[in-house]
């Protein structure tokens, strides 16, 4: 971009491509810029904050509940009321920015749609920048995709829209202000707030987003100062905004009360990301030697840290007037197999029937087929009812019941061949551009794939790590599975007629981050920097 379309101090590597200059005005970036200059500083101090509290969890520090917040946890407060857009969310479906798939979310018949540019999508530039043209298109209500013969556009009734924008600790490569690079989430929250918040209130809804992978309440105070800024700044009313964050670290769930009080204006709830949970839980307690889990299809929301997480987030969310949000079953449906569908969709019918039992006001999706059947779960239990706030589960839960952390049996070759064969797999289509992908009939997302490369490094470098058979998983056994697992992978891409150029770069990048012997705090780090340069088309 020629430098009379930019802010000063403010560089672009991405190629513009056919509508890029209506996302990346001058306007639009002077307000990123706005945005970055105040809070990048505040950013990189919480960054930091991390790394320090990961350095003391690895000389043996427990995560606790705050005793400096006791009074926050015990007080009388809820959040701002909510508007009617968000009071009924029993079904939310969740999705890339793609174009094709945000009509067909828009249409499924789901409470709200969120349009996801974090974990389901590979955050090439022309990925983002396009999802954001799309998003635009969408709130106007003028989006289609063509498809052969067959049009895709909006329904005369379409789900609510909310927007999750990449997590703080990710950057945007491709932009760069006064030599930094620019925070991947500021750059997509500003654009999404830039050119639809006014649209979007207009039509009767607002700009509501959901946040990913905070781990502290401090970094929802960020938000919050972000949200205040951002809406004086475009002459929006203050508190219109409304988020909801996602408690996807273990960290995060020591402070629920607190994130929700310093969002408390801008909060719409909280909901149980129970994939990154894990994910989470593996990663912060990597280097202790007395945590260890059992194979990941073992860890279910019955496990009993995953059960107290759930019901403390129902608990803290109803005290204060929240939503509760459940989190989503990587089962979908299942084409050609009769027998192998209906227990898939058992599977979710079960998920969603033990959210909508255990109070959440709603659950997530990630496939249209499955809209009608989690609804279903929630209508038996809220009847005509937009959702059961009135819902308080009682007693507290405990810090030890946190950090129960079983199963830790069995770890099975089949389970290791598992994390291998899909990390694998989903680090190649991702690097092919596809970040949300059906891989043995599961719903694969970074935060899904994550937990497999995880568990794998945790196996390795963990006394525990031993098959159910006796063998240690170590090195050896690793380097000698993966070539195994990639001509598996390799041959149900070929299947398809997709190229395979990219799951031999997988292969080796999974074989590196799981023997190396620091952990690699996210996946999505390395893949960002090994995704290739986009030419101008």
């Amino acid at each position: 971009m020629t430098n009379r379309k930019i802010p000063d101090g403010m560089r672009i590597e991405g190629p513009l491509e056919p509508r890029f200059d209506e996302i990346l005005s001058h306007e639009a970036l002077a307000f990123l810029a706005k945005l970055h200059r105040r809070f990048e500083p505040r950013r990189r101090e919480l960054l930091a904050a991390r790394v320090s509290r990961q350095q003391r969890i690895d000389a043996g520090e427990l995560p606790d509940f705050l005793p400096e917040a006791h009074a926050i946890r015990e007080s009388d407060w809820r959040i701002a009321p909510l508007p009617a857009a968000l009071e009924r969310r029993r079904v939310e479906i969740t999705g890339p920015v793609e174009r094709k798939m945000m009509i067909n979310a828009l249409n499924s018949g789901a409470d709200s749609y969120m349009a996801d540019f974090e974990d389901s999508s590979t955050p090439s530039w022309r990925n983002q920048v396009q999802g954001q043209i799309n998003l635009k298109d969408a709130v106007r209500r003028v989006i289609t995709f063509e498809s052969g013969t067959k049009n895709y556009h909006l329904n005369q009734a379409v789900a609510t829209l909310q927007i999750r924008p990449r997590g703080w600790h990710l950057d945007e490569r491709h932009v760069t202000i006064d030599g930094q690079r620019v925070s991947a989430a500021l750059f997509d929250f500003a654009l999404a707030f830039f050119h639809n918040a006014h649209e979007q209130l207009a039509r009767g809804a607002g700009p509501y987003f959901y946040l990913p992978k905070l781990e502290n309440h401090r970094e929802a105070r960020l938000w919050n100062e972000v949200f205040l800024a951002a809406q004086a700044a475009l002459g929006v009313p203050s508190g219109t905004i409304k988020a909801t964050v996602l408690i996807e670290t273990v960290l995060a769930a020591f402070e629920m009360d607190e994130i929700l009080y310093e969002l408390r204006e801008h909060s719409a709830g909280l909901n149980a990301g129970r994939w990154d949970y894990i994910f989470s839980a593996i990663k912060k307690f990597s280097r202790r030697r007395d945590f260890c889990l059992a194979d990941r299809g073992q860890v279910t929301m019955e496990a009993p840290f995953m059960r107290a997480y759930a019901l403390e987030l129902v608990r803290a969310c109803h005290r204060r007037g929240a939503p509760a949000i459940g989190g989503m079953s990587a089962l979908i449906p299942i084409k050609n197999d009769p027998a192998a569908n209906e227990r898939a969709l058992a599977g979710v019918r079960h998920d969603k029937a033990r959210d909508a039992r255990d109070g959440f006001d709603g659950s997530w999706v990630a496939h249209p087929g499955l809209v009608p059947l989690a609804l279903d779960e929630f209508v038996k239990v809220l009847g005509t009812r937009p959702h059961q706030r009135e819902r308080v589960p009682e007693g507290r839960c405990a810090t030890a019941d946190l950090l129960d952390f079983r199963p830790e049996r069995p770890i099975t070759e089949a389970g290791l061949r598992n994390d291998i064969n899909v990390t694998i797999h989903y680090i190649g289509s991702w690097l092919a551009g596809t970040g949300c992908v059906p891989i043995h009939n599961l719903m694969e997302d970074a935060a899904t794939a994550e937990i497999a490369r995880s568990q794998v490094w945790q196996w390795v470098h963990s006394p525990k790590g031993v098959l159910d058979d006796g063998r240690k998983v170590d090195a050896s056994l690793v380097r000698a599975l993966v070539p195994e697992e990639l001509r598996r992978v390799e041959s149900v891409i070929e299947a398809t007629g997709a190229p395979t150029g990219t799951y031999m770069q997988a292969a080796r990048i999974f074989e590196r981050l799981s023997l190396e012997p620091d952990f690699t705090e996210f996946l999505t780090l390395p893949l960002y920097e090994a995704l290739p340069e986009e030419a101008a088309t």
